[in-house]
C-alpha cells in the first residue's frame, strides 16, 4: 500500500497561553479515532500526523490539510473537545475535491472562521522543458 493521497498535520508545540498543555497531542488521538470511526469514506485516504511547529503559535492548536496537486489549508484555534466533526467533515470534503479548492461558506462549522491560510497547490514549471512539476 502506497502513501494516503492526503494528510493532516497538527501542531504538536502549540500550547494555551498561560499553560504548559499541549493539545495537539489530543487533538492527533482524537481525530485518528474520528476518521476510523467515520468508516469506508476516508479511512484509507489520509495520513494523520503531528509536527514540532507551524508557527500558529498565537491560534493554538493549528491543524494543516494539504495533498499532492491540492490547495493547502492551514486552520487555527481548534480544539480536541469540540471540533472533531468539523475536522472529520472537512477531510471527507477535501478528499473528494480534485484540487482541494473550496470558499470559506462551503467548509464545515468553525472551519469557516479559523483559517490561517489557503495555499494554492504548487505547480514548477521546468526551464527549457513543457514538463511541470507539482
Amino acid at each position: 500500500m502506497g502513501q494516503p493521497p492526503q494528510k493532516i498535520t497538527i501542531c504538536t508545540s502549540c500550547r494555551h497561553k498561560g499553560s504548559n498543555c499541549r493539545p495537539g497531542y489530543e487533538l492527533i488521538a482524537k481525530l485518528r479515532a474520528a476518521i476510523v470511526a467515520a468508516g469506508d469514506s476516508i479511512t484509507d485516504e489520509f495520513e494523520i500526523s503531528g509536527v514540532a511547529c507551524m508557527a500558529g503559535c498565537d491560534r493554538p492548536c493549528t491543524v494543516a490539510y494539504h495533498g499532492t496537486r491540492k490547495a493547502t489549508y492551514l486552520f487555527g484555534d481548534i480544539e480536541a473537545d469540540t471540533d472533531i466533526d468539523d475536522l472529520v467533515a472537512f477531510a471527507q470534503q477535501y478528499a473528494r475535491i480534485d484540487d482541494g479548492w473550496c470558499s470559506s461558506v462551503n467548509r464545515p462549522g468553525k472551519l469557516r472562521t479559523s483559517t490561517l491560510a489557503r495555499v494554492p497547490a504548487a505547480i514548477i514549471s521546468l526551464e527549457d522543458s513543457d514538463v511541470r512539476v507539482s
